[in-house]
Formats: structure tokens, sequence, C-alpha cells
């Protein structure tokens, strides 16, 4: 019998030195268990704080967190809103138990602590002066001027200077100087509240014209004193001829004098064009409290009481006192006569920049007056010469009772601005 003969071993294979040789991979058994011969252990799943998000849905948090935290660190370094929210803090009051459950208590509004008025030249700013001079005694805030009269535009290092000296004042203050709009973010101060007057461009023009040559009724040389340099036939000077023979005193760019007030320091708006005009609507719709118009001084000064209470308390009463109009008549310019209908359109049509920025603040003051129930009317104005000047504004109408709004709700939006 013969014997059956074993197939012969595989040779062995030589792995190299050190290099164990690889285990054969075995399933776990079907019945979840370890597998016969050798252990096996379950993979577990990573620890995380929200198990029921995945590991990308969790980096995505985490970025968007990182996002809003940068944002938020941006928007405070650029005068975001911790300013915003310490005034809506001061004006909501310290939340307690007897806020919520006991009677409510008596909100008052912050109240603006920097005030700058960048007075226009003849546009009242002597009477309002005079008025403020009065106010600042009698409520004990700190009323800044200047002794500069005659430089509105300034260089990038002056501005810095004004605003550092603006901006160290003892607070309350309202500083006034004739200065066009200074920008204190740019350099990294606050903001202040601004505020100002403007009056009917053409007025305006004839009465500084006039007030170069022969001054107002505080004193017969003041003038002299304003203008020593101005030759005798310049001081003279028809005005029809001036306008009419297009000498520089009545032409561009020396009547574009309103909107760089409210434009700024930008070389831009000290020409006349859309731009420089774009930017004095926008410069009044965010950074000014209030433009008023002459024509409507007693109103401008009613809405000043209104909204601004710690400076102009009772400043109506005061400009009406016979004493204070005693004072105010002297700065009344002399010796103003009307130019002819003709040099009336052509100066016009010069000024038509002007005049659409007048007729833009014009219309805004009168959407505040009719805020608070003021009438818009024209009564009290001061004489005008009688020319053709299209106007694009009527006369307002009372206010009815559906146009009322919340004026303190409106205060407040303004105050957030």
């Amino acid at each position: 019998m013969k014997q059956q003969q074993l197939p012969a071993s595989p040779p062995p294979k030589h792995f190299g030195a050190g290099c164990p040789e690889p285990r054969p991979h075995v399933a776990p058994a079907s019945s979840g268990g370890p597998a016969h011969g050798m252990g096996w252990r379950r993979r577990r799943r990573p620890f995380s704080l929200l198990p029921f998000l995945s590991l990308r849905d969790y980096g995505f948090c985490m970025a968007a967190l990182l996002l809003f935290c940068l944002g938020s660190l941006f928007y405070q370094l650029n005068g975001g809103p911790p300013h915003f929210l310490l005034d809506l803090r001061h004006y909501l009051g310290n939340s307690t138990y007897l806020d919520d459950h006991g009677p409510a208590p008596c909100k008052v509004l912050p109240f603006p602590s920097q005030v700058v008025y960048n007075r226009v030249g003849k546009c009242g700013s002597r009477t309002v002066v005079l008025l403020l001079r009065i106010l600042s005694e009698r409520h004990g805030f700190n009323l800044v001027t200047s002794d500069i009269h005659n430089k509105t535009r300034l260089t990038k290092n002056e501005q810095m200077e004004l605003i550092k000296n603006i901006s160290t004042a003892e607070q309350p203050y309202l500083f006034t100087r004739h200065v066009h709009f200074l920008n204190f973010s740019r350099f990294g101060g606050d903001q202040p509240v601004y505020i100002n007057i403007i009056r009917d461009p053409i007025n305006r023009f004839l009465s500084n014209y006039f007030f170069r040559r022969f001054g107002d009724w505080r004193g017969e040389q003041n003038h002299m004193i304003r203008t020593p340099n101005m030759r005798q036939e310049e001081r003279y000077l028809d005005i029809n001829v001036c306008i009419l023979e297009n000498y520089p005193e009545c032409s561009n760019p020396r009547l574009f004098y309103i909107i760089p007030y409210f434009c700024g320091q930008h070389p831009k708006c000290r020409e006349p064009g859309e731009w420089a005009l774009e930017r004095a609507k926008m410069n009044v719709n965010e950074n000014f409290l209030l433009v008023g118009i002459l024509e409507e001084l007693e109103d401008v000064l009613l809405l000043l009481e209104r909204f601004l209470p710690h400076y102009f308390k009772d400043v109506v009463s005061i400009y009406k006192n016979p004493e204070h109009r005693k004072l105010g008549n002297l700065t009344v310019t002399v010796k103003k006569t009307v130019p002819s209908t003709e040099s009336i359109q052509i100066l016009y049509q010069r000024m038509r920049y002007e005049y659409e920025f007048y007729y833009y603040v014009k219309e805004q003051f009168h959407l505040l007056k009719r805020k608070f129930g003021l009438r818009s009317s024209n009564g009290n104005s001061s004489p005008r010469p009688e020319f053709a000047i299209p106007s694009p504004l009527e006369t307002e109408e009372p206010v009815t009772e559906d146009e009322e709004q919340d004026d303190e709700k409106w205060l407040e939006d303004i105050y957030k601005r």
C-alpha cells in the first residue's frame, strides 16, 4: 500500500529585518461579540459639546462666531455701538424690580454735551450769539467763541488743532465760529451735534455786499475797521454795475458761499456743482440736529428750545424782550439798496446751486415744524425785494390731527442719529 504523499509546504516568505509578518484581517463575528482568536474594539464617536451637530456644523458655528466678534470689534473702533448703547441706557434708566413692576419711571432724554454752531455769515448769527451769551450765564454751559472771523477753510493740521481745542473744552459746551463743516470722527474725535441757520441766498449776498462797505448801526466807522484797504471807488461801486459787468465779488466762486459751510473742508466743496450740493445735503441729514431759516427765526428758536433745552430754555422770551430787540436792531446792515430786476435774475442763475440747497433745507425745516404743529408762515419774515424767483415751496397749512406724531419718540430718534 502506497503512502499518500502530502503536498509540499510553500517556501517561507522573507520580510525585511524587524518587520513582523502581517496578520490576516479577521472580520468581527455576526453576533456582535469579539472574533475567535483575537480581540476587537468598537469605534467611538469623538466627544462633542453638541452631540446633535456634526463636526462640520460645529466648525461652521465657530467660524460664524469669530466673524461676528471681529465685525463687532471693527464696528466699535469706528465709533459704533458703545456710545449709542450708553445713551440708550441713560434714556431707559437702570432696570430694577421696581422699574419693571412699579410705576413707570420718568424718562429723561440724554442731552448733547457738545454742540457746534458753525455759523454762516450774514444769516442772523450775531443776533443768535447775543442770545447765547445771555443763555450761557443763565444755564451754566460753556460758550466757546473764536476771535477768528475770516478763515473758514482750514488745512489738515489746522483742522486737527481746532478739533483738539474744541474737544478738550469743558462740557457741556457750545462752540461757535464762522467755519466750514468739520468731520471730528475723521480725526478720532467724538462727532458733536451741529446747528446752523441760513437765509435766502440773494438777500444774504446783498446784506454782505453793503455790510462790507457801510457796516451796521453799531457804529459809523465799524466798516472802516473791517475793510480798511477798500478803495473809495470800490466802496461806492453800484451793485448793478458789479453784477452786470461780472465783477469778481458778484460772480462765482464768490457767490458760492452757503453750501461749503455744510459740505466741509474738501477742495471740491468750494467748486459750484452737484458734488458739493449733494455732500452738503448728506451732512445736513446725518450731522445737523437743526438747520433753520432766518426768515422764520422765531420758529427756529422755538425748535432749538425744544431740542436743546439745556442750552436754549427761555430763548424765545429773551428774544422778544424789548431790551434785546433794541440790541438786535443795531446789527442791521445800513444803506442797502435793491438791484434791478435784470441784475436779480442774473444773480439767481449764478446761484442756482445755492437756491437748490436753500429750498431743500427750507422744506426739511417746514417738515420739522409740521411735526410740532407750528404753522409755516412767512408773515414775520424780513422784507425782501420783489423779484421773480420760482419757489417750489408753498406756505404750509396748519398740521392736522391725522398728521401729528409722538414728539418724544421722534426726539429720541434724533438723539440717536
